[in-house]
């Protein structure tokens, strides 16, 4: 996995490339705690996420409630894989999910 950050006033963005897994899930929960506090708004760029396993599904529920408070978290570009396993789970409803 891969992991980009972009900042453009305090709206940060993780373009993620590759799978978030058992494996990078906490790349990705270490790479959006460094980021979260300066954040009043984080996207998960992950047009590049070809799989998400339950360890991913736990990174992403685990930055939505960090950033609830702060005006959330925007999942965007998801490939239909990847938006199967979100609906699966019933996310979709709590998500804000962006094409």
């Amino acid at each position: 996995m891969n992991i980009t950050v972009k900042n453009e006033e305090k709206v940060y963005t993780l373009v993620i490339e590759g799978r978030i897994d058992t494996l990078t899930a906490p790349e990705l929960e270490k790479t959006f705690r460094d980021n979260a506090e300066k954040a009043d708004k984080m996207i998960f760029d992950m047009n590049g996420v070809d799989y998400v396993s339950s360890a991913g599904i736990r990174a992403i529920v685990s930055a939505y409630r960090a950033m609830g408070s702060k005006g959330g978290l925007v999942l965007k570009g998801l490939r239909n894989n990847v938006l199967t396993i979100i609906r699966m789970t019933g996310l979709e409803k709590k998500l804000t999910i962006e094409e």
